[in-house]
């Protein structure tokens, strides 16, 4: 199909109709969106694709509403919007479009839904408020695109049309922003699998940049590691590792006295030439070179280890 159209609904703007034009348009950059809700523009025809209008759920005749009655609902029972069933069948030639590797493909693809599609879905339906975002609610994705609707008294067609290619745009910058962000967490967890590889038994794993690496060393079962150094610019970092995703709980923190300290002050308690930083939290520290990193590495998993020896009951 190469459709010439591709048909929304005119007037207030929200998410998931912009974000499937993100995806449409991408995939038919020669198509025209045409915003209407005349009948003679959301009845199905073989030159459109109609998206969040027109009453209708029907994949092959290219509609994809979700505000009729027996709208459609994933297997889990939860809503889609016009942006899910968008994302469900034209989700994966989007990313190969963008030139994702196929292996990749449907990994990306269920993620992508996963972290940011169903919640766009969620909330389009009334299924999950914005207020449950507490103090930033008014900061979540779909409130900050309809900021940009006209205000109230500009009735313009104008207005609303400069509005709705505004907010297309950001909504493009932040897909393809998401998805790239993705693919590299893709790239980095062969170059961390390997790393693992290496490590062997060791407590500290040496990567070449730094990368995404949680994801890589979970999916490896190595619970043995505490430590992750990379080079950074012109000097060396070493950094925790959390326990889970959510929190910043870390598997060992860097030794207690460190913690704020820098050059001279930080060479002098932890005894390494070219010791340069430790961040007050003791999650990162850097130092100039990588054999002052490696050297402070050591001193950390000796520190570590001996707390946790010290931490079990005798």
């Amino acid at each position: 199909m190469n459709p010439a159209f591709l048909v929304t609904h005119n007037g207030g703007f929200h998410a998931d109709e912009l974000l499937s034009s993100v995806i449409l348009t991408r995939l038919f950059p020669q198509a025209r969106i045409v915003r209407s809700r005349a009948p003679e523009w959301i009845t199905p025809a073989t030159d459109r694709i109609i998206f969040d209008v027109g009453g209708r759920y029907d994949a092959e005749a290219q509609i994809f509403d979700h505000h009729q009655r027996g709208a459609p609902l994933r297997d889990d029972g939860q809503p889609y919007s016009s942006f899910g069933l968008v994302w469900k069948h034209y989700g994966q030639a989007y990313l190969a479009a963008l030139g994702i590797p196929e292996a990749d493909i449907e990994n990306i693809h269920q993620g992508f839904d996963r972290k940011f599609v169903l919640p766009v879905d969620l909330m389009d339906n009334g299924a999950l408020s914005p207020a449950s975002a507490g103090p930033l609610a008014d900061l979540t994705l779909p409130s900050l695109l309809e900021t940009l609707k006209p205000v109230f008294d500009d009735r313009s067609t104008e207005a609303e049309e400069r509005g709705f290619q505004a907010a297309l745009a950001i909504a493009r910058s932040l897909v393809e922003a998401g998805i790239a962000q993705r693919a590299a967490k893709c790239r980095a967890e062969s170059v961390v699998t390997a790393a693992i590889a290496q490590t062997g038994e060791g407590r500290v794993l040496e990567l070449p940049v730094g990368m995404p690496f949680r994801p890589a060393i979970v999916k490896a079962g190595a619970d043995h590691l505490l430590f992750v150094v990379h080079p950074r610019d012109k000097d060396w970092c070493i950094t925790g590792i959390r326990r889970t995703d959510e929190g910043f709980e870390l598997r060992a923190d860097l030794p207690a006295a460190w913690a704020g300290l820098s050059n001279g002050e930080l060479e002098a308690i932890c005894g390494v030439k070219g010791a340069s930083f430790c961040h007050n939290g003791r999650f990162i520290a850097a130092a100039s070179t990588r054999e002052a990193i490696l050297a402070m590495a050591d001193l950390a998993v000796e520190a570590a280890l001996a707390e946790r020896s010290a931490s079990v009951p005798a």
